[in-house]
């Protein structure tokens, strides 16, 4: 059973910035690719972004390409995610996921394992 703990998550003004990591325990973190998502209150759970297992390739939803990047190390068992340019739109619960598949990764019902989530506020 792998847990994932979300942190750093808190309230920036517009255009700023904030680091988000995910420290994984349980597993072997080089085996999962790791995706973030982020919800808000009444719509559905959204991609953001994912980073396979040597972190060599990562992938991006484009309202956040070029903005937001996601990073690895595999040593700390930990996944990160630098937020760049933030916008008021960016504000949502922000959850890491892991996957043990190499398919679909888009997909948050793919994903085997979830953190509890990090909430980031955005201000305008």
């Amino acid at each position: 059973q792998v847990q994932l703990v979300e942190s750093g998550g808190g309230l920036v003004q517009a255009g700023g910035s904030l680091r988000l990591s995910c420290a994984a325990s349980g597993g072997t973190f080089s085996s999962y690719v790791m995706g973030w998502f982020r919800q808000t209150p009444g719509k559905e759970r959204e991609f953001v972004g994912y980073i396979k297992w040597s972190g060599d390739s990562t992938y991006y939803a484009d309202s956040v390409k070029g903005r937001f990047t996601i990073s690895r190390d595999n040593a700390k068992n930990t996944v990160y995610l630098q937020m760049n340019s933030l916008k008021p739109e960016d504000t949502a619960v922000y959850y890491c996921a892991a996957r043990v598949g190499s398919y679909l990764l888009t997909q948050g019902g793919r994903y085997d394992y979830w953190g509890q989530g990090t909430q980031v506020t955005v201000s305008s």
